[in-house]
C-alpha cells in the first residue's frame, strides 16, 4: 500500500522513511516548544496517510496538565487545536485509542509499539530489528511514573476503511492511576476523560482482573448509570481489558479467545453473588457498547528488571513478540477503527476540540463533580447545536420568503408562511437526538421559540419596509391634514372666527414643516429618532380619523334599525 505522508514543517517538505518512522522522538521531549509552521503538501511514500502537526519531529504533545501545587486541570487548547484543527482533517470523523489504568505497568511501553505499526504497518516485519530501540512515548523501567496528564502524538493517521471513508486516528497516553503524587480525584479525572474522549480505551491491568480493579472502573461508569436513566444509547463506546503478564496460559489461552473465555468468568452475574459485585458488572456492561480482553505473557526478564533495557527486541521474550503480532494488527485493523461517537453522532476532529473544551470545565472546580454534570455537559453542548440547527433552518426558509430584495408579501400570507416554517423547526428540533431528559430539552425549546418569534419580528418590519403605501402613509396623512386645516381656515375665517382660523393656520404650518423635516430625514438618513416621532404621530392621526369616520358612517345605520 503506498503512504502519503503530509505535514507541518518550518518551511520545507520532510519525509519519514517506513524503516526510520518514529525513531526521532526521545524521552525528554515533553518540554514545551513553539513552532512557527506551515503546511506543506502531501507527498508519497508507503502506507497510511499522516499528517504532522508540530515541528520537524514527530512526538507526544501535552494537552492535559495537572499542577501538582493545587491538583487543578489545565488544558493547552492552542496545541490541540494544532492537531485536531489541520485542514486536511478538521472535518474527519476520528477514532480515538487510549490506554489507561494504574501507574507502571507500561502504558507507554505498549502504545509505542501502536506506533510502530502505524508507521510501517505495510511492511511484513513491522515489529523491526533485533538491536532497534524503541521510542515514541516517553517509557522508561523503574518504579516511578512517568507521564503527566493526557498526552496525543503530534501525528494523525488517516486510514482508508474498507467502504472508501477515511477516518482521523488519534494515539492518547495517559498518567497512570494512584501514584504517590496523585490524589484520588486527580485519577479519577484523567481516566474520566481519557474514556469520554476516546472511541477505544485500553484497560491496561498486571496479571490478572481484580475486584478492585473493577470497582475503580465503576466509578467512571457511573457517569454511564446516570445517563441510561435519561437516554437510550450507551455513553462509552469500546472497552478492551488488556492483561499484562498473563500467567496462567494452561487455563486461559494467551490472545483474543482466551481473553474472552476469561472475561466472560470474571463478568459473569450470578444470582448466589453479593449485590454489590453484581451493580459491578451490570454497570460495566450497560455502559459500553462492546468490552473484550486479551491475554498477554511477559515480556521476559531482562525487559523487567535491566535498568539498561531500552526496548530492543532481542531483549523482549519470543512469546510475547508473537501476542504483539496477534494483538496490534487486530487492534488497529482499518475495519475494527470505531470511530468516536456521542449519542450516536459521529464526532469530527473539530468536534472533539468542542467536548475536551467543554468536559475540562467540569473538573477545573476543586470537588470531583458528580457524573451527572459531565452528562449535563454534554446535554447542554447537544440542545445547543439543536437549537442553532432548527433556527437556522427557520431563517433559510423566512429568507427565501421576504427576506433581502424579495417583493412585498401580505401579513396575513406571511404570518400564515411563519406559523408553517416555526412548526418545521420546533418538528427538526424534537427529531434531533439529544440528551439530558424531556424537561430539559423543553427548556431549549421555549429557547428557540424565544429565538424565533425575535427572528419573527426582524422579518415582519422588514417586509412591511416594502410596503409602498406603508412607506407613504407619513406624507399622505400630513398632506390630508394640510388641506384639511387649509380648507376649514377659510371656512372659518368667511363665518368670522377669525381667532379659530389664526389657530388652524399654526396646526396647518406645523403640519407643513413636519412633512418637510420627514421628507429631509428619509432622504438624508438623519435624525432618525425625530422621523419615527414623525410617523407616531401620523398613525395616532390616522387611527383618530378611522375611529371619528366610522362612528359617523355607524350613526345613520343605528337610527335606521331604532325606526324598524
Amino acid at each position: 500500500m503506498p503512504v502519503i505522508i503530509g505535514f507541518y514543517n518550518c518551511g520545507r517538505a520532510v519525509s519519514i522513511s517506513a524503516h526510520t518512522a518514529g525513531h526521532t522522538q526521545g524521552k525528554n521531549k515533553r518540554a514545551k516548544r513553539s513552532f512557527v509552521c506551515r503546511f506543506t503538501p502531501s507527498v508519497t511514500h508507503g502506507g497510511s496517510t499522516i499528517v504532522r502537526i508540530m515541528g520537524s519531529e514527530p512526538g507526544p504533545v501535552q494537552i492535559v496538565t495537572v499542577s501538582k501545587d493545587d491538583h487543578s486541570f489545565s488544558l493547552d487548547t492552542e496545541a490541540l487545536e494544532r492537531i485536531l484543527l489541520a485542514p486536511e482533517v478538521r472535518e474527519k470523523h476520528v477514532v480515538v485509542l487510549s490506554v489507561a489504568g494504574a501507574f507502571r505497568k507500561g502504558k507507554s511501553f505498549i502504545l509505542d509499539f501502536l506506533l510502530r505499526y502505524m508507521y510501517r504497518k505495510s511492511e511484513e516485519n513491522w515489529l523491526g530489528e533485533e538491536d532497534e530501540p524503541l521510542t515514541g512515548f516517553s517509557w522508561r523501567g523503574g518504579s516511578e511514573p512517568e507521564t503527566t496528564g493526557i498526552q496525543l502524538w503530534s501525528e494523525v493517521f488517516q486510514v482508508q476503511k474498507s467502504d472508501g471513508t477515511e477516518v482521523a486516528v488519534l494515539l492518547m497516553d495517559t498518567q497512570g492511576a494512584f501514584d504517590t503524587e496523585s490524589t484520588v480525584k486527580d485519577c479519577a479525572t484523567i481516566f474520566a476523560l481519557s474514556t469520554m474522549t476516546s472511541s477505544i480505551q485500553i484497560y491496561n491491568l498486571s496479571q490478572n482482573i481484580q475486584e478492585d480493579d473493577l470497582q475503580q472502573l465503576q466509578l467512571f461508569t457511573e457517569y454511564g448509570r446516570l445517563a441510561m436513566d435519561e437516554i437510550f444509547l450507551k455513553p462509552f463506546q469500546s472497552l478492551m481489558f488488556l492483561i499484562r503478564d498473563w500467567s496462567f496460559p494452561y487455563e486461559y489461552k494467551y490472545g483474543f479467545k482466551g481473553g474472552s473465555e476469561f472475561l466472560d468468568k470474571r463478568l459473569q452475574v450470578k444470582e448466589t453473588q453479593h449485590e454489590e459485585l453484581q451493580t459491578v458488572r451490570e454497570h460495566i456492561y450497560s455502559c459500553f457498547s462492546s468490552i473484550s480482553c486479551f491475554l498477554l505473557p511477559h515480556p521476559g526478564l531482562k525487559v523487567a528488571t535491566s535498568p539498561a533495557f531500552n526496548g530492543q527486541l532481542k531483549d523482549v521474550a519470543t512469546e510475547f513478540k508473537e501476542e504483539l503480532r496477534s494483538l496490534i494488527p487486530t487492534l488497529l485493523h482499518s475495519d475494527s477503527l470505531a470511530e468516536k461517537e456521542i449519542n450516536g453522532n459521529k464526532v469530527t476532529c473539530r468536534g472533539l476540540v468542542e467536548y475536551f473544551k467543554a468536559y475540562i470545565k467540569i473538573y477545573q472546580g476543586e470537588d470531583l463533580p458528580h457524573p451527572k454534570s459531565m452528562l449535563l455537559a454534554t446535554a447542554e453542548a447537544n440542545n445547543l447545536a439543536a437549537v442553532a440547527a432548527a433556527k437556522d433552518q427557520y431563517y433559510k426558509n423566512m429568507e427565501k420568503t421576504c427576506g433581502g430584495d424579495l417583493p412585498y408579501v401580505s401579513p396575513d400570507s406571511l404570518e400564515e408562511k411563519h406559523n408553517f416554517f416555526l412548526r418545521e423547526s420546533l418538528h427538526l428540533f424534537t427529531s434531533i437526538k439529544k440528551m439530558g431528559g424531556q424537561d430539559f430539552c423543553d427548556r431549549y425549546q421555549s429557547q428557540l421559540e424565544a429565538e424565533v418569534a425575535e427572528l419573527w419580528q426582524s422579518f415582519s418590519k422588514h417586509n412591511e419596509s416594502k410596503n409602498i403605501f406603508s412607506a407613504f402613509r407619513t406624507p399622505a396623512v400630513l398632506f390630508v391634514l394640510v388641506c384639511f386645516l387649509y380648507v376649514l381656515s377659510g371656512v372659518l375665517l368667511f363665518i368670522g372666527l377669525a381667532t379659530v382660523s389664526t389657530a388652524c393656520d399654526c396646526v396647518l404650518l406645523l403640519a407643513m414643516i413636519a412633512m418637510l423635516t420627514w421628507a429631509f430625514i428619509r432622504y438624508s438618513g438623519k435624525y432618525r429618532g425625530v422621523g419615527t416621532a414623525i410617523d407616531q404621530a401620523a398613525g395616532v392621526v390616522l387611527e383618530q380619523a378611522t375611529v371619528v369616520l366610522n362612528k359617523t358612517r355607524g350613526s345613520p345605520v343605528a337610527q335606521v334599525k331604532k325606526s324598524s
